[in-house]
Formats: structure tokens, C-alpha cells, sequence
């Protein structure tokens, strides 16, 4: 049974926790002692898994932007030498360039330092072997060694090596765009097209510099590329509202043919097409399919659970796919494709709205650099057929409102709570008028309403770790979220143990 202490640095398949000081009421609890322990678990795991002396293994090592990196980038290193393993320590660099690492490099893991989108005084730890990255019992195991202290039993003491990873990563990425482009100029397939960047002053700043510009794209009027662990411009997030407008202004600025955002550690992108307008959320999730499915016709397309019915059309009408909605989480997405594809389900695509997007052709690993990759590509071909992105999905139904409402679970057991509000619903939701039950809601309860009753559908699910009950609204009516809205409200009355 893991202690609080340890417990609280579980988030999902990652590790998270306070790293730095500077936000008032949070101590921090990712030390690096608490981080060596963690360190020394994964030594530890890593050699049972793969069967290997510590002195046989090879782990890579990166970090993304903020300020607390460098030293829990020296300490991770630090700690496997000492324990006898090769350490290839990559700098600066993005979570899906990691786990490459393990394909290109041949390392037998690597740790990556991020706490993605989060604020600068947060940290935290993801672990990868060639298997990919690890599922939240493997966390769970790592925090136990860690708790039990365990210290790896070797005597030698490994290398350090310094690697320069993201300029072959970046080159990788080059190669991709200029063989599926084959443009007549093959070395600079870009040539013309104007493209600007918003790393948020995170790790994706490369993606101008390294892939972008040798291309012949004109990047200038790109944003936010050097990175600063402070954040000060705006938060390094394609879902953050203040993020995505700094894009959509660089693009009209500009005058440029597109925009590409990033995460901080670049394991989500985003996108804006000419006129300004976001490709991100339903849109990314429907150029994201409309690319997936082609050569994979009739293939199967795995989204998280909020996901609209215009974009379920699209998929189903338009792309003549299939539309398979899951679970939210990012690795419940992806492990749920991978469970498709091992059942002989052609599924070439797992994407959850957040911008995590994982294509089976580059290992189901979600990757924002990868997926603009594939946007541009695309974007490159229509324009030599004379079209553009926007051409490209303008069939996608999207609805006229959307909204979001958190409710909180006021019991010690919130889960059981959680659950049996689910439960409850279900019944209610047999009983209303205009409300259909969704045949394909495979987490919480999704209902549709008429066009009586606010034209448009609803989701009411438990939070995979926290005392919270998300409320998904869409609505193909002006007004049409509150008219849905106040009826969700009269059944969350029943539920005494809510509260917003």
C-alpha cells in the first residue's frame, strides 16, 4: 500500500508533484532525493523487465523546458551512472523524441522530465522501454520500490554521454515531408509556404529551426521558440484559450499559409489553417482521421469520449470510416487501439481531443511534432491540387456551442458515489422526453436531445482520478447549452453529494 506521500505523485501513467518554490500554499514535494529514489526504482524494474545486468543497460535521459529540469535532469542521470548503466543524456528535448531513442539508439529505456502543460513550479518523471511508455500499474510499482527504498546491488559506475538526439529526430521528421511530399524541388518540398510556430517557450522550438526552415518554409513571425521554464508569455497548451489566440494572431499577422502550436514537452500539437481558424479539438481529430484513413479505407478511427456527433458524421459519412469512441486518457486511447488492431480491427488512428495523437504507422506513439508533420504533408499536396485544409474537412458538422461544467463529489468514497450516479442517470435518462442514450458510450453517459430540447447531446462521467464529475455539453442551437443545461440540472438536484 503506498503511503500519501508517494501516492500523490501518481497522475495516471505519469509522475507529477511540486518541484519548485514560488506558488503560495505549495510545498514541494518532488525533491530529488524523493526523485534518485524513484530513479533508483526504475534502475531496478528496468533490469528485471528486460533481464540485464546494470551494467549491460543503456537509458537515455531528457527534459523539457522548465526551471526545475536541469537539476532533476543531473540527478536522474547522476543516480543510473552510479548504478552501473550507460546514460545518454539528450538535453533538452521532447517526450516522443525519447522514446525513439529506444528504436534509433537502441536504449533499453529512458526517462523524460516534464510535467507537460502544467505550471512552472511542477515537475515530473515518464518512463519508456521499447514496449512504450508505462501504464499506471507500472507506476504504482516503481513508487512502491521507491517506498521500500530500493537501491540497486552493483559496484560499477557507468558513462554520461552527452547526445545530441533532436537534430537526428529533427532529420527524421525532414525525411518524412520530403519523401510523401516528392515535390519537384525534392530537398526543399516547403519551398513558399509561409509557416509559423508557437512553442510557448517550451521544448518545440526545433520544429522551426530543425525541421521547418531547411525545408525552404519561411518561419519568420514564429513565436515563443527559445525556452524559458517560466512560462512568461502564455502557457505552452493547444487546449489553453490564451495559447491558441497567440497562434491564430501570429497566423493573420503574417499573413501566413499556417500555424502549428505545441505542449511543452511537444507530445500534443495543434493547428491553425490560413483564414485563422483553429484546427484543434474536433476539427484536429477530423484532418487527423481524413489522413489516417487514406489506404486504410472502411479503417476504424479511436477517440475519447467527448467527441461530437458532427465529427462522428464525418467519419462515418464522409471518410466512410468507423467512429470507435473510448474512455478519456490519453494511453486508454492508444491501448485501446492497440487492443483493436490485436483483434484484427483495422485501426490506423488513436486521438483523444486534448491533441494527443498516436498513429500506428509510427508506433501508436502520441506526438504532436509527428502529427503536424503529417498536416503539413497534406497541406503541401493539396496545394499542388490548387485546394487547402480548409477544403479539406469544410463537410464537418460543428456545433454552434459548447460547455463544460465540473461538478464536485462531496464523499470520501467518491468513486462508489461516482458510479452510482452513473448508474442512476442511466434509469432517469430512459424516463425523459427527447433524450436518447447513446449506443456507443463506453464511458459515462452520453444522451442525445432532440431538437425540442436543446438539439444537441450531453456527457456526464466520473474523473479518472479526482472527486470530479465532468459535464460535457454541445448544442446546435444558439442557446441551445442552457436549454440542455437546466435539464441535466433538475437530475443533478437528486444527487446531494454534488456541488459546482
Amino acid at each position: 500500500m503506498l503511503e500519501e506521500k508517494w501516492s500523490h505523485l501518481k497522475s495516471g501513467t505519469d509522475i507529477r508533484g511540486v518541484a519548485s518554490e514560488g506558488v503560495e500554499g505549495e510545498n514541494v514535494n518532488l525533491t530529488l532525493d524523493v526523485c534518485k529514489a524513484i530513479v533508483n526504482a526504475f534502475a531496478v524494474w528496468l533490469s528485471n523487465k528486460v533481464g540485464k545486468d546494470y551494467s549491460q543497460l543503456v537509458v537515455s535521459v531528457g527534459r523539457d523546458s522548465r526551471i526545475s529540469g536541469p537539476a532533476i535532469s543531473k540527478t536522474a542521470a547522476d543516480t543510473l551512472s552510479d548504478c552501473g548503466i550507460t546514460v545518454l543524456d539528450c538535453g533538452l528535448a521532447s517526450t516522443p523524441s525519447m522514446f525513439m531513442t529506444t528504436i534509433d539508439l537502441e536504449c533499453d529505456g529512458a526517462v523524460m522530465i516534464t510535467a507537460s502543460h502544467h505550471p512552472f513550479n511542477r515537475n515530473g518523471l515518464k518512463f519508456f522501454t521499447r514496449d512504450g511508455g508505462l501504464e499506471s500499474e507500472d507506476i504504482t510499482s516503481l513508487l512502491t520500490l521507491a517506498q521500500q527504498d530500493k537501491i540497486p546491488d552493483s559496484n560499477s559506475k557507468g558513462e554520461i554521454r552527452p547526445t545530441d538526439y533532436m537534430t537526428d529526430y529533427s532529420a527524421r521528421l525532414r525525411d518524412i515531408i520530403k519523401t510523401e511530399v516528392n515535390a519537384d524541388n525534392y530537398e526543399k518540398p516547403l519551398d513558399g509556404f509561409k509557416i509559423v510556430v508557437d512553442a510557448g517557450n517550451g521544448a518545440g522550438g526545433f520544429y522551426a529551426e530543425k525541421v521547418l526552415a531547411p525545408l525552404g518554409a519561411d518561419t519568420r513571425g514564429s513565436r515563443y521558440l527559445d525556452p524559458d521554464g517560466m512560462f512568461p508569455n502564455h502557457v505552452p497548451n493547444p487546449e489553453n484559450a490564451q495559447a491558441m489566440k497567440s497562434i491564430c494572431e501570429a497566423v493573420l499577422e503574417n499573413n501566413a499559409d499556417l500555424g502549428v502550436i505545441f505542449d511543452t514537452d511537444v507530445d500534443r500539437g495543434g493547428a491553425v489553417d490560413s483564414s485563422g481558424n483553429e484546427i484543434n479539438r474536433n476539427r484536429l481529430v477530423a484532418v487527423a482521421s481524413a489522413i489516417a484513413l487514406e489506404g486504410n479505407d472502411g479503417g476504424t478511427i479511436v477517440t475519447d469520449s467527448i467527441t461530437s456527433d458532427g465529427l462522428k458524421e464525418f467519419i462515418e459519412t464522409t471518410l466512410l470510416g468507423k467512429h470507435h469512441r473510448f474512455k478519456r486518457g490519453y494511453k486508454n486511447v492508444i491501448n485501446e487501439a492497440i487492443r483493436l488492431n490485436s483483434e484484427g480491427i483495422n485501426c490506423p488512428l488513436a486521438i483523444e481531443t486534448s491533441g494527443h495523437a498516436a498513429m500506428r504507422e509510427n508506433y501508436f506513439l502520441d506526438d504532436g511534432a509527428y502529427l503536424c508533420t503529417k498536416i503539413i504533408i497534406k497541406a503541401a499536396k493539396l496545394r499542388q491540387e490548387g485546394k487547402t485544409l480548409e477544403d479539406y474537412v469544410s463537410q464537418l458538422k460543428e456545433a454552434k456551442e459548447e460547455k463544460e461544467v465540473r461538478y464536485k463529489i462531496n464523499e470520501h468514497d467518491f468513486r462508489k458515489y461516482g458510479e452510482s450516479v452513473i448508474d442512476k442517470l442511466n434509469q432517469y435518462a430512459l424516463t425523459q422526453e427527447g433524450w436518447s442514450l447513446a449506443d456507443d458510450s463506453r464511458e459515462g453517459v452520453r444522451v442525445s436531445l432532440d431538437q425540442n430540447h436543446g438539439n444537441g447531446w450531453f456527457l456526464l462521467r466520473l474523473s479518472v482520478h479526482d472527486p470530479i464529475m465532468p459535464l460535457n455539453i454541445e448544442s446546435n442551437d444558439e442557446g441551445g447549452v442552457n436549454v440542455i443545461l437546466e435539464q441535466v440540472e433538475e437530475f443533478i438536484k437528486t444527487c446531494d453529494k454534488l456541488s459546482v
